[in-house]
């Protein structure tokens, strides 16, 4: 049950007589109600507050639910003084307190009791009741300073026998004000005539002692609440950060040494990378910095070894600039085009290319696109299939890597806090924040031997999704 509903369902108790015991030396609520009509008889008569129109009979298909027998039902309107809505903003007026303007200008709202300015006259100087008519429809504060109500604030002014204390609660209680689809609102014309429950006066001050007594409780417990909502939120982010974290020192799976090193495995790139420098493949590129002491962040297993992402790529690349097209020589996919994911390749537009330029963009299997900008900066897709040929667009970056590495080992090191840290570092802080390829070159990540990297991504297959029910 959230806070809101308990909170409800002690006003729902209250209201059906259900919270407090009923006393018969108490008297009934049809005795008070007559009280309360021979008082505002007195009033009219001697005119201080106007006759208004009898309200019409209650009838049973209007009745919500079964009151003590001591109780009545009534019409709000029947039992106070009046009930009005505030109107525009003052003329005089100021945003805080002055010497000038001392008195507080109401609105609706909850958070700050509905202080909105403050100017000269007070148009309301009783004890009253206002509730809001809009926003925070229901919401209900009673007043003992003079102010100005404003925007359809609405107000009860109380006769002597009307106790504000339980009609607001009754009002609180009641979740049937909202009315109209744009813009739900409460009027005076639908307070006047609503249905309250009256006790004799005596059980309403112990109904409200009683829940005065129980709201630190439901504070408390809401606190609480609020607590364990955010835990739960935060919880499986949080347990996926530090699974992948294990991931990536070596904690997740156990090490074999059957399977080599993640030094044989380096080797083994270098070696293939030299090769396809040589067959003019790829392009050889300036040696990267090694790797410090300082730089690293962690301690990982002695079979892995600490790279660099550039020394193990085979090539680092801008996407192709063109207008998107409903039509064109081929596919363009962009970062628009990369939801949850995923590509959606039947909404991904054409654009034109001359045809010696194709082979240099086109996008294969096990490629992994990175954005380079804007608010999705740092996001990473690995491309599983290309279902029709396709290339890649200027605000992506395109990285190929080595056959001798595991694609999906590779895309989750793009998910861990430590590529996050590293892309933060190196990102160029501006109203669209962007990074380059040597911020991607220069990362450092862990290298297990491949046949790990694998096993790794097994477990990662495993528990992540286990996570993602928990969200």
């Amino acid at each position: 049950m959230t806070p809101q509903e308990l909170k409800a369902s002690i006003l729902q108790l209250a209201i059906q007589g259900k919270l407090v015991e009923q006393c018969p030396q108490e008297g009934t609520g049809e005795e008070l109600f007559q009280q309360i009509q021979v008082e505002k008889q007195a009033l009219i008569k001697a005119g201080k507050i106007k006759k208004e129109k009898p309200l019409p009979e209650i009838q049973e298909d209007e009745i919500p639910f079964e009151i003590p027998n001591s109780w009545v039902w009534i019409r709000l309107g029947t039992i106070v003084k009046s009930i009005s809505a505030g109107g525009d903003k003052p003329k005089i007026f100021s945003k805080s307190r002055t010497a000038e303007c001392s008195v507080p200008v109401i609105s609706n709202g909850e958070t700050n009791k509905g202080i909105f300015g403050y100017t000269d006259k007070a148009e309301i100087t009783e004890r009253s009741l206002t509730v809001s008519g809009r926003g925070t429809i229901g919401y209900a504060e009673i007043r003992t300073e003079p102010y100005v109500p404003i925007v359809r604030l609405l107000v009860i002014t109380p006769l002597g026998h009307t106790y504000l204390e339980y009609i607001k609660i009754a009002i609180q209680a009641s979740t049937e004000y909202g009315v109209g689809s744009a813009v739900k609102q409460l009027t005076v014309p639908m307070l006047v005539p609503k249905l309250i429950p009256l006790p004799p006066l005596a059980e309403q001050k112990r109904i409200v002692a009683k829940i005065t007594e129980l709201m630190p409780y439901i504070d408390r417990y809401e606190q609480a609440w609020n607590k364990l909502e955010d835990f739960n939120t935060r919880f499986p982010v949080e347990m996926q950060k530090s699974i992948l974290q294990m991931a990536i020192q070596g904690k997740l799976v156990e090490q074999r040494h059957e399977e080599g090193t993640g030094e044989e495995l380096f080797q083994q790139i270098q070696v293939e990378k030299q090769a396809l420098i040589k067959a003019g493949k790829i392009k050889k590129e300036k040696p990267l910095p090694e790797i410090t002491e300082d730089e690293l962040p962690f301690d990982i297993p002695e079979n892995w070894r600490w790279v660099r992402w550039g020394d193990l790529s085979q090539s680092i690349q801008y996407g192709y600039n063109a207008p998107a097209q409903e039509k064109g020589r081929i596919k363009m996919v962009r970062i628009s085009d990369i939801q949850d994911g995923k590509v959606l390749w039947d909404t991904v537009p054409y654009c034109d290319i001359k045809e010696d330029d194709i082979p240099t963009y086109l996008l294969g299997a096990n490629d992994i696109l990175f954005a380079r900008t804007g608010g999705t900066v740092g996001k990473s897709y690995l491309v599983k299939e290309v279902p029709e040929e396709a290339i890649y667009a200027g605000y992506l970056i395109r990285t190929q890597y080595s056959s001798l590495l595991c694609p999906e080992y590779m895309k989750y090191f793009m998910e861990s806090q430590l590529y996050w840290d590293q892309l933060r570092n190196g990102t160029i802080a501006t109203a669209q924040p962007n990074c380059n390829g040597k911020t991607l070159s220069k990362m450092i990540l862990p290298l297990p031997p491949l046949a790990e990297q694998k096993r790794i991504v097994a477990k990662l297959e495993e528990i992540l999704p286990l996570c993602e029910k928990l969200k």
